[in-house]
């Protein structure tokens, strides 16, 4: 009895081990739980932190145009002054040959050197007074080609230091434009994701956000101290952002069709006869500053600790702003996010 059950259990022992050797048998392996899934909240904070940071990369491309603009300018301005002294020296140089042609046809002296071997008094004093002043001439002559020529090789030089700069600027203008795609890339997967009514749910989220901000700022009282008013040129510049309202935001635009954020402002005050900085972070840090219980419509507002957003000011606690790629130019509170200064254009 005792050998049949162990026999028995031999063979249970066996076959066990044979079905786990049998080839093409699998066997599940426990998978780790799946992350929890953000909140709508949470989604949002990342989005907002994505599209910040294309708005500091937009910013920093929109610096480099300007200055490649500039560099191209300047290179354009030297190459005209390049092919300028050119034909300065060119004509110096035939003026220089006549002479040297003139001397050599009278054996090696000028025509009025000649006179000097002459009996007349007369004619040897004026003679030797055409020979001082051609000498004095020829120096000038002289002085003026090598000077000439100096002013040439400057302006060379000149030149291709700003070609430099310009494949500097070049450089960085595409790490930059990467960076903003690559930013708004990361934005619109995490959107894409999102059902319709998420989206929709969102986009509350944002309002919310943005309304309790404001809020937040109204109640601080800032709007009993603001009580500025608009000069001409600021109630114009008001009128060219307040027009631009429903058009699409596009990092790099400065319009007509599209915006972003400083090229609106910039536009504006180009339209009111002022030209301003064309990014959020050099209007910062080049036009005058003023407190913001001295805010008048046409002011700028500055956002965000790198300076990477600005609004234009309107009056009523309210700016007009191009917010972001995915919205379009629209009012706002003006504390709705988090201000870093307000700079006035016409002070």
């Amino acid at each position: 009895m005792n050998r049949r059950r162990c026999a028995a259990a031999a063979i249970t022992v066996v076959s066990a081990v044979t079905l786990l050797a049998a080839p093409g048998q699998a066997f599940a392996v426990p998978q780790p739980p799946e992350p929890p899934r953000k909140s709508l909240e949470e989604v949002r904070e990342e989005l907002d932190e994505l599209y910040r940071k294309a708005a500091s990369a937009t910013d920093a491309y929109n610096l480099a145009e300007e200055q490649a603009d500039r560099q191209s300018a300047q290179i354009v301005k030297l190459a005209q002054e390049i092919v300028k002294g050119q034909a300065r020296i060119d004509d110096l140089r035939d003026r220089a040959g006549a002479t040297a042609r003139a001397q050599y046809r009278g054996g090696g002296l000028p025509p009025e050197a000649q006179f000097v071997l002459t009996d007349d008094p007369q004619l040897f004093l004026d003679a030797a007074g055409r020979i001082k002043a051609g000498s004095k001439a020829t120096k000038d002559l002289l002085g003026e080609l090598n000077r000439t020529q100096a002013d040439l090789q400057a302006y060379s030089k000149q030149a291709s230091a700003q070609w430099a700069l310009l494949e500097a600027n070049r450089v960085k203008r595409e790490k930059h434009k990467k960076e903003i795609n690559k930013q708004i890339a990361a934005a619109r997967k995490i959107e894409a994701q999102l059902q319709k009514e998420e989206l929709a749910r969102l986009q509350k989220l944002e309002q919310e956000a943005a309304h309790r901000a404001q809020a937040a700022w109204l109640d601080s009282g800032v709007l009993k101290e603001i009580d500025g008013r608009a000069t001409d040129q600021g109630k114009a510049a008001v009128a060219f952002a307040t027009k631009q309202i429903g058009k699409p935001y596009v990092w790099g635009a400065e319009g007509p069709g599209s915006y972003d954020c400083s090229g609106l402002t910039s536009q504006a005050w180009a339209a009111a006869g002022r030209g301003i900085p064309r990014t959020s972070q050099e209007q910062w840090r080049l036009l005058p500053r003023v407190d913001i219980k001295d805010m008048r419509p046409g002011d700028l507002i500055i956002y965000h600790a790198d300076a990477s957003h600005v609004g234009m000011y309107v009056g009523d606690g309210a700016i007009v702003h191009a917010p972001r790629p995915g919205r379009n130019v629209t009012l706002a509170g003006a504390g709705s996010m988090a201000i870093l200064g307000v700079v006035r254009p016409d002070k």
